[in-house]
């Protein structure tokens, strides 16, 4: 078994890990380990955007078509001297590379639909999925999947050029060679649930919390059992721009009820940070949980020194990573696999033998002839292309026609419900006298309440939403208004304070209309 050469791309930050096999005891022994800041040298964005914007601290880009969603880059000359610094005294070519990505490098989908029996039909309907919801085009060869705790499919997939892939060309590059062995791409994330799954072996209600702290981002990551049950949006924090430990813990509950997980009972820290302050910040907002460091004592470390060993938990991507492949090699799990087809090209290599100069006459043949039938589709095809154009251009002209007739349509609809809605009310001024009446006088005594929008489904039913700081409050509220019915009501956060969210219908017909 080759050794591993694992590189974990995280924005400007990469982390790379030399793990091997030991042949005496059966172990994954860690033989070399760096971290390197890696700075892009240029950002190139594909033409035809439209716009850019940021919102909450992210890039978006308009106008660009799904296989040309991301943007490209390449990593500065002295980033990738760097890393074959790191990588010195290794024959590379006797080495398999992985690299591990996370967002935005790789995309998530989560899949809820049929399950064809064959692999290839499934893989075609969530490709067809993503194409739909997403407008993002997808190879089969990039996509992969994985069952949730849930039972439902999350897909994980890459689209355009890989700079990690890249990066790792300019390494071979270097070194006088075409390309370095790539056997496969991983999810970081996806990797790390898998490691911690296997070595906490949690009870199967149990809900987990896997906290990976970087430099510049964080990670969330959820597991029902040892199963992964959801993954947070990557967190723009990390131990580069943290001022509080409390940022952490209003993500963590929004992700909670984001991913349908009630609570915590064990939390898992790793990554750049894994200090005491963090493991008792932890404590003290979830004391019910068991809150513990990412070990590693299962790996052979006797190859590194003790500075490195202490903070391995640094490079707890890459060392998942590793144990992830070498345990999918050994068919004890099945994990993911998104190397691009294009990439598995590069690294064919091709040897002639002699049946395959006695093939050469016939390729001769067939290409004369495939010239030959090409010449003569040559006006076919210009013909074709002319008309493409003009249809073209008569669609475009259909599509602003439509889009006229859609606005007005818009227009005369909310016309008709102005004016339906003003039949309404002036057929019932006296009844909602009655019902403000009775709203504004229990408001007016109770004043953790709040109206944030009141609504008229239909001509007898009137909706209520809003929010308070406190449940009883709203109880009373429900038996103030005549005939009225506490829907729902829902507990999230506002701002500092607790809160609970409430939807209140109640019908307009039995709501007396004189006192």
């Amino acid at each position: 078994m080759k050794p591993l050469v694992c590189i974990y791309c995280e924005g400007n930050d990469t982390k790379v890990a030399v793990v091997a096999k030991d042949k005496d005891t059966d172990k994954v022994k860690v033989l070399r380990t760096a971290s390197i800041t890696v700075m892009p040298s240029s950002v190139e964005i594909e033409s035809g955007a439209t716009g850019l914007s940021i919102d909450d601290d992210s890039l978006n880009i308009e106008g660009i078509d799904g296989e040309s969603a991301s943007l490209e880059s390449s990593v500065d000359d002295t980033s990738i001297n760097e890393i074959q610094k790191a990588l010195s005294g290794l024959d590379l070519s006797k080495h398999l590379f992985i690299p591990a990505l996370t967002e935005p490098a790789i995309y998530y989908h989560l899949y809820e639909g049929s399950r064809s029996a064959k692999e290839g039909k499934l893989k075609e309907e969530i490709i067809d999925e993503i194409l739909e919801t997403k407008n993002i085009s997808v190879q089969s060869d990039s996509l992969d999947y994985i069952e949730l705790a849930d039972k439902s499919l999350l897909s994980v997939f890459v689209v355009g050029e890989i700079v990690c892939i890249g990066m790792i060309n300019s390494i071979a590059a270097i070194n006088g060679k075409r390309y370095y062995k790539i056997p496969t791409v991983k999810s970081s994330d996806i990797s790390l649930a898998y490691y911690v799954a296997k070595k906490k072996k949690f009870f199967p209600d149990d809900h987990s919390l896997i906290v990976y702290i970087g430099k510049e981002y964080s990670k969330l990551i959820f597991l029902q059992g040892r199963k992964l049950k959801h993954i947070g949006t990557t967190l723009d924090i990390g131990t580069s721009n943290l001022h509080t430990y409390d940022v952490y813990f209003s993500k963590i509950l929004l992700e909670m009820e984001n991913g349908g997980i009630p609570s915590l009972d064990n939390i898992i820290v790793c990554g750049e940070d894994d200090s005491e302050n963090l493991i008792l910040s932890f404590y003290g907002t979830f004391p019910e949980a068991n809150v513990s460091r990412l070990e590693f004592d299962e790996l052979n470390l006797s190859d590194i020194d003790d500075e490195t060993k202490e903070k391995l938990s640094v490079f707890s991507v890459p060392l998942a990573v590793a144990v992830d492949y070498l345990d999918e090699l050994e068919q004890l799990h099945q994990g993911i696999n998104i190397l691009p087809k294009s990439v598995k090209d590069e690294q064919k290599f091709f040897q002639f033998s002699w049946h395959s100069y006695a093939v050469l006459p016939f390729l001769f043949l067939f290409s004369f002839l495939v010239t030959q039938e090409i010449m003569k589709n040559n006006g076919a095809i210009n013909k074709l292309d002319t008309e493409i154009t003009e249809k073209t251009f008569l669609m475009r002209q259909n599509q602003e026609m439509l889009g006229k007739i859609a606005e007005l349509e818009s227009k005369i609809s909310s016309f008709d419900q102005t004016q339906a809605i003003l039949d309404s009310a002036a057929a019932g001024t006296g009844v909602w006298k009655n019902i403000l009446e009775d709203m504004a006088k229990f408001t007016s005594k109770r004043k953790s309440i709040w109206l944030t929008k009141l609504t008229r489904p239909n001509i007898n039913t009137v909706l209520a939403e809003g929010y308070s700081l406190s449940r009883y409050a709203l109880t009373d509220f429900a038996y103030s208004i005549n005939g009225a019915t506490l829907k729902s009501m829902f507990y999230e956060a506002l701002r500092e304070r607790s809160a609970y969210k409430f939807n209140l219908t109640f019908n307009i017909s039995s709501y007396p209309k004189e006192k």
